[in-house]
């Protein structure tokens, strides 16, 4: 008999998070939580604050309206960021409310930065869905490089991980099987991806 999950795990996001157009065994959390389970490590499946279109600040006043006040959870996840470039938000706004999200991710984690593992922007201007918008693809990279040197500077600064997936959203460029109906999103196969990278980097915080 497999023991019963013990390790509680939050996930906090946007629409990369619940995996917008996909089902829920197919959100990179949760299958992030299988994959760990397969080697041994009891994590739960996670409870979810994320909702598609939020910016940092969205996700904040959420968390704050959600009633969630625990600070047991063995692991908190954080993606979050697209959508303040996509709105054309300052990178110091988004420093600013990015780092207090950390600080809420920690807090949800006991006060343990190491307890947090946080994932970088997709490039969304790979996507079929770019080449419907009146933004050139290059731009669109350039702007989400730039806000995922502020995420990962805020990540070490605070002692908390960060994980690249970047570059594996831009090797599905042209690859519309990778992609949900809306040209968006990421379907189960390539998040399965960002699982897989994360599962190392969740091991050694947890292990």
């Amino acid at each position: 008999m497999m023991p019963t999950p013990s390790i509680a795990y939050l996930a906090l996001g946007d629409s990369y998070t619940i995996g917008e157009g996909a089902g829920y065994a197919d959100r990179w959390p949760v299958q992030l939580a299988a994959l760990a389970r397969a080697y041994g490590l009891q994590l739960a499946d996670p409870e979810v604050i994320a909702k598609t279109g939020w910016t940092t600040a969205e996700l904040q006043e959420a968390i704050a309206a959600s009633g969630n006040h625990r600070h047991d959870y063995g692991l908190v996840s954080l993606l979050v960021g697209v959508n303040n470039q996509y709105r054309g938000q300052s990178q110091a706004l988004y420093r600013a409310e990015f780092r207090q999200l950390l600080a809420t991710a920690q807090a949800y984690a006991g006060g343990q930065a190491g307890r947090v593992v946080v994932l970088s922007i997709p490039d969304w201007g790979q996507t079929p869905f770019a080449a419907t918008q009146d933004r050139p693809p290059a731009l669109l990279g350039h702007e989400i490089d730039q806000f995922n040197a502020v995420a990962q500077a805020e990540c070490q600064a605070a002692g908390v991980a960060f994980v690249d997936i970047t570059d594996l959203t831009r090797a599905a460029a042209g690859d519309a099987h990778q992609f949900t109906t809306d040209g968006l999103h990421y379907t189960s196969p390539h998040m399965r991806q960002w699982a897989a990278r994360a599962l190392p980097v969740v091991q050694g915080l947890l292990q």
